[in-house]
C-alpha cells in the first residue's frame, strides 16, 4: 500500500509535467517556422546597397534645392537693390532740383550786383562824392558790404553720404556715374571760387569799408523792416519815398582811382565765377536731373 502511494503521483504534479512537455513541444515546433520565414530588407537598411540611379536622383534634387535657393536669394537681393536705387535717385533728384532753383535766384542777384558794379565804377570816377544820390548807398552796400547774400553754396549732402557709404554702387548706369563725378568736380570748383571771392572781401574790401563806409546808414535802413533780408530792405528803400542821408567817410583819404579800380576788379571776379565755375555746375546739374527723370520716371517738382 505504501509503495503504491509512492509510485502514484499527485494530480498537480502530473499536470505540471504535462504542461512542461506541451511547452517543449511548442518550442520545438516554432523553430522551423522561424527558420523558414522570408527576410525582407528595407531600402534604408544598413545592408541595403543603392543603385547608381538613386545616387544621381538624390544629387539632382539636392542641387536643384540649392540652386533654387540661390536664385530666390538673388531675386530678393536684386529687388532690394532696385528699390534702394530708386529711393536714392529720388533723394538726389530732390537735392539737385532744389539747388537748381537756388542757383537761378543767386545768378539773378549776382547779375544785379554786376550792374551795380558798373554804376558804382562810373559814379566814383567822375561824380560828386559829397552830394550822393539815393541809389549810391544801396549800390555801395550791395557791391562791398553784402557778400554772403550773393554766394551760391551748392548742396551735396545726399551725394556725399552715398559716396561715403558706398551706396553709389546701386546706380548701374555708367553715364550717370560719370555725371556724379562731373558734378562733384564742379561743386569743388564753385566752393574754391567762393573762397577766392571771400578772400578778396577780407582784403582789400573790408579794410576799405572800415575806412569809408557809413554803417549807421545800413542800421537805419534795417529799421524799416526788422524781419526782412538785406536785399529786400534795399529794394524796399529804393522803392520808397524815404531818403536816408549817408556820406563817404574819411573823404580826404578816399582815392577815386583806386576805389573805381577795386570795383571793376571785383566785377571781373564775379563775372568769371558766374560764366565759368557756376556755369559748369548748372550744366552738370541739368544733365543729372534729366537722366534721373528719364531713368526713374521722376516728375518735375
Amino acid at each position: 500500500m505504501n509503495e503504491e502511494e509512492d509510485i502514484e503521483q499527485s494530480p498537480n504534479e502530473a499536470n505540471s509535467e504535462n504542461q512542461n512537455v506541451n511547452e517543449g513541444s511548442q518550442t520545438t515546433n516554432d523553430n522551423p517556422q522561424t527558420k523558414n520565414m522570408e527576410v525582407h530588407k528595407h531600402p534604408h537598411h544598413v545592408t541595403h546597397k543603392k543603385k547608381w540611379g538613386e545616387y544621381v536622383l538624390e544629387f539632382v534634387m539636392l542641387f536643384l534645392a540649392v540652386f533654387l535657393g540661390f536664385v530666390a536669394e538673388n531675386i530678393r537681393e536684386t529687388s532690394v537693390e532696385q528699390e534702394r536705387e530708386k529711393q536714392y535717385a529720388k533723394e538726389l533728384y530732390s537735392e539737385f532740383f532744389a539747388d537748381s532753383i537756388a542757383f537761378t535766384k543767386k545768378i539773378n542777384a549776382r547779375m544785379d550786383k554786376e550792374r551795380d558794379c558798373d554804376y558804382l565804377y562810373s559814379y566814383i570816377k567822375d561824380s560828386s562824392l559829397t552830394n550822393l544820390p539815393k541809389r549810391f548807398y544801396p549800390a555801395y552796400t550791395k557791391v562791398f558790404y553784402l557778400i554772403n547774400s550773393f554766394t551760391f553754396e551748392p548742396k551735396d549732402g545726399i551725394l556725399s553720404q552715398l559716396k561715403s557709404s558706398g551706396s553709389l554702387r546701386y546706380f548701374k548706369d555708367t553715364a550717370l556715374q560719370k555725371l556724379f563725378g562731373d558734378i562733384s568736380v564742379a561743386i569743388n570748383n564753385v566752393r574754391y571760387r567762393n573762397e577766392q571771392e571771400y578772400q578778396f572781401f577780407a582784403n582789400p574790401i573790408k579794410p576799405f569799408m572800415l575806412q569809408h563806409y557809413d554803417f549807421k546808414w545800413v542800421d537805419n535802413v534795417r529799421r524799416m523792416s526788422e524781419n526782412a533780408y538785406y536785399l529786400d530792405l534795399l529794394n524796399l528803400y529804393l522803392n520808397s519815398d524815404t531818403l536816408i542821408k549817408a556820406d563817404i567817410l574819411n573823404l580826404s583819404t578816399f582815392n577815386r582811382g583806386e576805389a573805381a579800380n577795386m570795383v571793376m576788379f571785383y566785377k571781373t571776379m564775379l563775372v568769371s565765377s558766374r560764366t565759368l565755375q557756376m556755369n559748369d555746375y548748372i550744366k552738370a546739374n541739368a544733365k543729372i536731373l534729366k537722366v534721373l527723370r528719364e531713368n526713374y520716371h521722376l516728375e518735375k517738382e
